[in-house]
């Protein structure tokens, strides 16, 4: 069956259950030792989630090529190796300060701050271990640049912890989130992309449609934090607020924050003009980011 006759809804947990399985193959088993950290690692790997950036990844790919997950699954890993690693990290005491993620108790709460933080550690090495058994040289640049302190993810976290003693302006709130949030999902949907043997052109497009929905995906994010439910959400609902985090909502209101994530959903899906059929995810996946808030 094309995937594309399957709801986005179903696909998406189909596909993770692929990404778990690959997952599963590439992270040492608990009883590897020291069975406490490969135990802490899968702990927080397999909490759940919706994969977002594996997702994205392997559908970029198919963007560019029409080939199948199976072919970029282990780079996908590795993109979500890094994220969980970002997640157990940012609940720690020293930054968010978090007990709750994905509906269950935190990393540092189960196994200790030194061991997730360790966790942690564990999974961004590991992250490279995979790709660099790829060959690619592109890829493992990419991901590190965008885990990295120059417009990466570690530099989004240091001006969002810096930001907690300053006011609300959109210029810091651009830099926070274009780092924090969305240099990780740029690069997803970019190492799809690379791998998959993408033009320049078809890498730009694809690079300013990863660009338009890392933004709307930490809009709706805000949003969410402000609109739903510690049950809801997984995780502690209200924090933003709570550590004085600068956010859309705060910045902008409820309601052009919403404007804002729908005009980058529209930005998003006319990036996607060239690749027809083979894009068809990618349109969906930026529908379903949006409509989280509603």
């Amino acid at each position: 069956m094309s995937p594309v006759a399957v709801a986005i809804g179903e696909y998406i947990e189909q596909l993770s259950r692929r990404v778990e399985q690959a997952l599963d193959r590439l992270v040492p088993a608990e009883s590897n030792p020291p069975e406490i950290i490969h135990k802490a690692m899968r702990y927080s790997l397999f909490a759940g989630g919706k994969r977002v950036r594996p997702v994205l990844c392997i559908e970029a790919a198919r963007a560019v090529s029409g080939g199948e997950p199976d072919l970029i699954m282990d780079v996908a890993c590795a993109l979500e190796m890094i994220h969980t690693y970002s997640l157990i990290h940012d609940d720690l005491p020293a930054l968010d300060n978090d007990d709750l993620r994905r509906g269950r108790p935190t990393s540092h709460k189960v196994f200790g701050e030194a061991m997730a933080i360790l966790a942690g550690d564990a999974l961004l090495t590991h992250a490279f271990v995979v790709l660099g058994s790829i060959g690619d040289a592109r890829l493992v640049s990419e991901l590190a640049t965008a885990s990295g302190t120059v417009g990466g993810m570690i530099a989004g976290q240091v001006h969002d912890i810096e930001g907690e003693r300053q006011s609300p302006t959109a210029e810091l709130l651009d830099r926070i989130h274009r780092a924090k949030t969305g240099a990780l999902l740029r690069a997803s949907v970019r190492m799809g992309a690379i791998h998959a043997g993408a033009s320049e052109d078809q890498l730009d497009a694809l690079s300013r449609y990863g660009e338009h929905i890392g933004l709307a995906f930490q809009i709706v994010d805000d949003l969410l934090d402000v609109l739903q439910t510690s049950e809801e959400l997984g995780k502690t609902a209200g924090k933003d607020a709570a550590q004085h985090k600068i956010t859309f909502p705060a910045v902008y209101g409820v309601e052009a924050s919403r404007l804002m994530a729908e005009r980058e959903r529209d930005s998003a899906h006319a990036c996607l003009t060239g690749f027809g059929v083979n894009a068809t995810r990618l349109h969906e996946l930026a529908d379903l980011i949006v409509d989280r808030s509603k």
